[in-house]
């Protein structure tokens, strides 16, 4: 039992057979089969020009920022963004771009008046802003339509490129109960990670416009993610989003059902409410030694965080009978 993150999930035996039987090619010279059906269904299904199979969600989400920036400029982005707190700081290091970060409001959600006040003026004295990059899900939380469509709005005033770190955006038009095109189609660009809840083994997908996706290769290329025969997960990928991307309603009930197992745990709070997809975060009181009782549980095969507040992530792993184990295995251990 792993209620550490989503990416703990494992391929199928669908996905196992896929991969065995996958044709292949050289995906650096382009001839790669499975790669090539792969990139060309995704764009078609998320009605994009083109899409490019990535190694992990950092190199999708590195590339889209290399693409719409170049040395010297800026992207907008929450504080809370993964691309700016947990990717390495990789635009600064290998792109010479700046991130701005802008304080998120508690449902995910960047103030435009804030984003507005962070735009450089055109003066030599600053880099010059590109790009407003967002998250959907960020910390499990939606960010509704609305927004992204004032979203849109903001960066064609301000002429600026929009981006979303779609890591877990299936899990947000699970959310909202809507094809995912209903999301995407405010973005220039995007990326969708194949290994978080919906399943595959490894890799991401970039998806934009051709010209986008022709630099992206050259980056991808130059950062040493140009791969051969990738098409052994290409194979796997698509059935993550063919098959899984329907289930993952059921992550997010479980997490509901977490929570409100959590409430009967002495020290453990959590506001089932509040949990709109499959990551929820609890309150554990001060007296409580969240190393040790992680030590204790990894004794019984359950794996956890630890912080303040503790995050667990549901995903196709997790059962609701590992839910009921894992309540009782807790209080056991308290």
């Amino acid at each position: 039992m792993d209620f550490r993150s989503d990416t703990v999930t494992r391929p199928s035996d669908a996905m196992r057979q896929a991969m065995a039987n996958a044709p292949v090619g050289d995906d650096v010279y382009g001839d790669d089969p499975s790669i090539n059906d792969l990139e060309q269904w995704a764009a078609e299904r998320h009605g994009f020009e083109a899409a490019l199979f990535c190694s992990s969600g950092t190199q999708a989400n590195l590339l889209a920022l290399l693409c719409h920036c170049e040395r010297g400029d800026e992207y907008l982005c929450g504080q809370q963004a993964h691309n700016y707190r947990f990717e390495g700081g990789g635009a600064a290091v290998l792109g010479s771009i700046q991130p701005q970060p802008v304080e998120n409001d508690p449902d995910g959600t960047i103030p435009f008046s804030k984003l507005e006040a962070a735009i450089k003026p055109d003066d030599l004295h600053f880099a010059r802003t590109r790009l407003l990059s967002l998250e959907n899900t960020i910390n499990g939380k939606v960010l509704p339509l609305s927004y992204l469509a004032e979203a849109r709005a903001f960066v064609d005033q301000h002429n600026l490129a929009l981006h979303l770190d779609g890591a877990r955006v299936y899990n947000a038009a699970a959310a909202l109960d809507v094809d995912i095109t209903e999301i995407v189609k405010y973005f220039d660009s995007f990326t969708i990670c194949l290994s978080k809840g919906l399943g595959a083994p490894v890799g991401s997908l970039l998806l934009g416009d051709q010209a986008l996706i022709q630099k992206a290769i050259r980056w991808r290329k130059m950062l040493g993610g140009g791969m051969r025969q990738a098409g052994i997960l290409a194979a796997a990928a698509k059935i993550a989003i063919q098959e899984n991307a329907t289930r993952l309603r059921e992550d997010h009930e479980n997490a509901r059902y977490l929570a409100a197992q959590l409430n009967t745990v002495p020290g453990f709070s959590t506001k089932p409410e509040f949990v709109e997809t499959n990551i929820l975060f609890a309150k554990v009181d001060s007296h409580i030694n969240q190393t040790a009782l992680a030590e204790t549980l990894k004794n019984q095969g359950i794996l956890i965080s630890t912080g303040h507040p503790m995050r667990l992530v549901t995903h196709l792993d997790v059962s609701r009978d590992d839910i009921d184990d894992f309540i009782s295995a807790l209080k056991a251990a308290l």
